[in-house]
């Protein structure tokens, strides 16, 4: 995997929060939410993202807050893909 992801790196782009349909974070191992309203983590078991909201850690703000101003790859959505395969 690139860029330390937890999975394939065309999977990191396409996946989103299932709660607020937004790029996900890879941060100190869990997929966190970009969206601030509902601040959301998702944990990855062996290379696999478990994407179930009922399954998910919501933050306090300040954590998420912190964990979002981390260096860390942020998930670029289909485009990203396509540009990556050279596709349309």
């Amino acid at each position: 995997m690139s860029e330390g992801l937890p999975c394939d790196p065309d999977l990191f782009d396409l996946l989103v929060c299932p709660l607020a349909r937004t790029p996900l974070k890879w941060v100190e191992g869990r997929l966190v939410s970009t969206d601030r309203a509902t601040r959301r983590a998702y944990r990855v078991q062996d290379g696999i993202p478990v994407m179930l909201v009922e399954e998910s850690e919501e933050l306090a703000l300040a954590e998420w807050q912190r964990l979002i101003d981390l260096p860390g790859p942020v998930g670029q959505g289909a485009e990203a893909v396509r540009r990556r395969h050279g596709l349309r």
